[in-house]
């Protein structure tokens, strides 16, 4: 059976997302994103399922540090909503919870049913590990905030199902392997993720950018970051629609080249359907 690596415990979302992108794959839980990559080099999974952004909470920094020199490809792309469960120990009324255990990322995702049931907060490392300790505890006076998956796998029940405060919470995965897989040139979904270095001089973002525009490359994603701790020195990572070998974008790469440094394709892949309705 192929096997999927993510960062989480058994029941965490990016769990819940491999079970949606890869049915029927065993999912590996890895301590890190690190470790996740390892897993893949090391031949224990066949891929990864990498977060790399959300809605609501914005870029994820750990993967962005990590990919450029992961030495993986991206080949996939998978979009997973956010579906807060309230869990509890079985026989629990709502009105026995004391105390709402979950990630501190979450805690701030559910402050209208925090406000609503005036409860105790307590940050855990993670949320499928509150619903593991929750389900430990056996106490009705403890719920915990995770997916219905945790609740599933640890025993737990559903007490409210979508207690999150904004309904289009949802989180972008890189899904990465060893080698590129990319799609047939004929297609038109492709989508196209970059990693390129500008100098620190006027104009330089400008010039690199514009063959995207002159060559009609639509970007759906540019982030910067820092290198080596340096404010001068920066990384740009990219997606954008088409295919390498298309001529369009074969063309826009070829001007870029030339206007910036250490200009690498991560990997090209479908579009996910998801993208229409996020």
């Amino acid at each position: 059976m192929p096997v999927i690596a993510f960062q989480g415990q058994p029941g965490a979302y990016s769990d819940l997302a491999c079970r949606q992108a890869r049915p029927g794959w065993t999912t590996l839980p890895c301590s890190s994103f690190a470790a996740a990559i390892e897993a893949v080099h090391d031949g224990r999974a066949d891929e990864a399922l990498l977060a790399c952004e959300n809605s609501l909470a914005g870029r994820v920094p750990d993967i962005h540090s990590l990919l450029p020199e992961a030495g993986l490809h991206i080949v996939g792309e998978h979009f997973q909503r956010v579906e807060h469960c309230l869990l509890s120990v079985p026989g629990t009324e709502i009105s026995d919870i004391r105390r709402l255990h979950t990630h501190p990322v979450a805690l701030g995702q559910v402050r209208k049913l925090i406000r609503e049931l005036n409860l105790e907060v307590v940050p855990e490392f993670d949320t499928a590990g509150a619903a593991e300790l929750v389900a430990k505890w056996g106490r009705k006076e403890d719920a915990a905030i995770a997916s219905s998956l945790a609740g599933e796998l640890n025993g737990l029940t559903v007490l409210r199902r979508n207690v999150e405060d904004a309904a289009h919470n949802t989180t972008r995965f890189y899904r990465v392997a060893p080698v590129p897989n990319f799609p047939d040139v004929s297609r038109d979904d492709t989508l196209t993720t970059l990693l390129m270095r500008v100098g620190n001089t006027a104009g330089a973002l400008y010039a690199a950018l514009g063959g995207f525009s002159r060559h009609g490359i639509n970007m759906t994603r540019i982030e910067s970051y820092m290198l080596n701790g340096s404010f001068t020195a920066t990384q740009f990572l990219m997606d954008v629609e088409g295919h390498p070998e298309q001529p369009a974008l074969a063309a826009a790469l070829k001007e870029l080249e030339q206007s910036s440094d250490n200009l690498k394709i991560l990997g090209a892949y479908p579009r996910s359907l998801a993208r229409s309705g996020t």
